[in-house]
C-alpha cells in the first residue's frame, strides 16, 4: 500500500491537553482521518524519554500507568486506557537490531504526557494500538533520523508515524507568569522574541521547502543554526522532528513536501507547530 503521512506535532505545555486551541482541532482531525483509513496503529518518538550510552528502548510495559499532568485537571486523562502494542513493540526491535541499533525492550516505563497528550486529542474515544520509541541521550541528530528511517517500511503497513516534540521549545526563555498567576498559557502580553520569530521560520522553511534525503539535509543544518540554542536549550524536543525526517525523507518521498497546517504560541515565545508530510492515498 501507499506510505501513510508523517506528523511532526509540537505538544508545547502540559496546558494543551486541558485547554483548546487551534493545533488541538488539528489533532483530532489527523485522528479521524486516520480512523476513517484504517490505521492500524501509531509508532511514536516523544520528547520526555531517553535512554543512555548507545542505546534506545522500545516500550513494552503491558499496562503502562501515565505520568501525573500539571496544570491539567485529571479528569482529561486518568480515565484514558492507553494501549500498548506489544506485538508491533517487538518488531520495531527486531527492525532496529538489524540495522545496527543497540535496543531493547523496557517492560516498565510508564507514558508521559509527550506522547500520551497528542493520543488523547487524537483519538479521544480510544487509543490505537501504540508503540513509543526512546529517545537517545546523546542527541546525534543522524542517530535519530536513522530510527526513522529504519521504522518508515511500517508505513506500507498502515501504520501512523509521530514525532511529538517542539518547533520552538525552550522553557527557560519562555514568559510563565500569566500561567502561573491566572492559568492563561495563550496571553500574549508582548509579541515573540526575535529569536524565536527567525527559529520558527527556518523549521517551517526546512519542513516546507525540502523533500527526501534534502529534507534530511535541512533539518539536520537546523541545529547548527544560530538561534538554534535561543530555541531549544536542551535537544531532546528537537529529536522528534529527526525521527520524521528519517521516516519521510527516503528518495521515494522525493515531491512529497511538508505542510504546516496548525499552529499556536503558548508563554510568548513557545511554538507549537503542527506539520504534516504526505496524505492518505
Amino acid at each position: 500500500m501507499a506510505p501513510t503521512p508523517v506528523h511532526f506535532f509540537s505538544h508545547g505545555s502540559t496546558m494543551m491537553l486541558g485547554e483548546e486551541s487551534e493545533s488541538a482541532d488539528y489533532w483530532k482531525r489527523c485522528g479521524d482521518e486516520a480512523l476513517r483509513r484504517g490505521v492500524k496503529g501509531v509508532i511514536m518518538m516523544g520528547a520526555h524519554w531517553d535512554a543512555e550510552g548507545d542505546r534506545i528502548e522500545v516500550a513494552t510495559n503491558p499496562d503502562p500507568k501515565k505520568s501525573p499532568v500539571a496544570y491539567v485537571h485529571p479528569d482529561k486523562y486518568r480515565n484514558y486506557k492507553l494501549n500498548p502494542d506489544l506485538t508491533t513493540a517487538e518488531r520495531c526491535i527486531k527492525m532496529l537490531r538489524t540495522q545496527g541499533f543497540n535496543v531493547d525492550g523496557n517492560p516498565s516505563f510508564d507514558w508521559i504526557h509527550d506522547t500520551y497528550l497528542i493520543l488523547i486529542r487524537m483519538f479521544p474515544h480510544g487509543c490505537p494500538p501504540t508503540v513509543l520509541i526512546s529517545m537517545n541521550a546523546r542527541f546525534d541528530p543522524h542517530f535519530h533520523m536513522k530510527v526513522g528511517a529504519t521504522l518508515r517500511p511500517l508505513r506500507h503497513d498502515g501504520y501512523l508515524l509521530i514525532g511529538s516534540g517542539g518547533a520552538v521549545h525552550n522553557l527557560y526563555r519562555n514568559r510563565w507568569a500569566p500561567m502561573l498567576r491566572y492559568l492563561d498559557n495563550f496571553a500574549m502580553e508582548t509579541p515573540p522574541e526575535g529569536w524565536a520569530l527567525e527559529f520558527r521560520q527556518s523549521v517551517e522553511d526546512a519542513l516546507t521547502q525540502n523533500s527526501g534525503p534534502r529534507l534530511r539535509r535541512a533539518m539536520t543544518r537546523l541545529m547548527k543554526h544560530p538561534q538554534f540554542r535561543d530555541a531549544h536549550a536542551t535537544d531532546d524536543h528537537f529529536m522528534a522532528g529527526l525521527f520524521v525526517a528519517g521516516a519521510a525523507g527516503d528518495p521515494e518521498d522525493e515531491g512529497t513536501f511538508a505542510t504546516l497546517e496548525a499552529e499556536t504560541w503558548e508563554l510568548t515565545n513557545m511554538c507549537n507547530s503542527q506539520f504534516t508530510i504526505g496524505t492518505w492515498a
